[in-house]
């Protein structure tokens, strides 16, 4: 099956993967910048996220399979790719798997290293929404907001609820798979993958997901890599500092 996306544009192939609970439209603003560039941009939905398939198979061998089916059914070539936390996961395992594919790769606030299960919160307060009572959105709002004081992540998870039905709403994600197989988030990039092309890292320093003793690890299987620092950005980079973002994947890819 084919992965959903978002395309825009005309001109060199831009692939763009979402994080953990993400999903395409968390780029639209980035993505249609990229297109007015000159670039024809695909933001993707993964399996098991936004419009894409549902699927009980969740791991990063089989998300990449994934995003080199869909590359092959668009003749994609010579593509950049960008990847946020998951994503970035994923698109290390495709540069690194299928480097012939990719010409530059720009991974966002995440490293190769395994990373212990950190989404417990997250995942209790989505377990406890219980759709079966037709909570109305401000119903939901208020459930996910006990377990998640963050404005912005609770913005950020209830972006994906929608109309299953004209009177049930639901998440767009495969909740069950994911309490089933969150330890696949956390997976390390094999020890022997290598990718030796331009590879850009960008880290926000307010975030904790690629520290400075993470470096040695990134320029053993990226030694192209450069590391960049997004100055009052968190985890979700991109969406707090996109001038910023925007400028730093410009200056590398242009």
């Amino acid at each position: 099956m084919l992965l959903h996306s978002r395309i825009e544009g005309e001109g060199k192939p831009l692939v763009i993967i979402h994080g953990f609970l993400g999903m395409s439209d968390n780029w639209k603003t980035l993505g249609t910048q990229f297109a007015n560039e000159g670039y024809q941009v695909h933001a993707l939905d993964l399996r098991n996220h936004g419009k894409s398939f549902h699927s009980e198979d969740f791991s990063y061998e089989i998300m990449v399979e994934d995003v080199k089916q869909y590359c092959e059914f668009h003749q994609l070539k010579d593509i950049t790719i960008i990847g946020h936390s998951m994503g970035g996961k994923v698109a290390m395992l495709l540069a690194t798997t299928y480097p012939e594919l990719v010409s530059k790769l720009i991974v966002a606030d995440i490293g190769p290293k395994y990373y212990a299960p950190h989404h417990q919160t997250i995942l209790a307060a989505l377990n406890a929404v219980d759709f079966s009572k037709k909570p109305t959105r401000g119903e939901v709002e208020e459930i996910v907001s006990g377990y998640i004081k963050d404005f912005g992540t609770r913005q950020f998870l209830l972006k994906n609820l929608y109309w299953a039905t004209s009177e049930q709403l639901a998440f767009r994600f495969n909740l069950k798979v994911f309490n089933e197989k969150i330890e696949t988030i956390g997976t390390a990039l094999p020890f022997q993958n290598t990718f030796s092309k331009d590879t850009l890292f960008l880290r926000g320093d307010k975030s904790d997901y690629i520290l400075d003793s993470d470096f040695e690890t990134i320029y053993h299987h990226f030694p192209m890599a450069k590391i960049e620092t997004i100055k009052n950005a968190g985890h979700w980079l991109h969406a707090e500092k996109p001038k910023d973002f925007y400028s730093y994947v410009q200056d590398f890819i242009k």
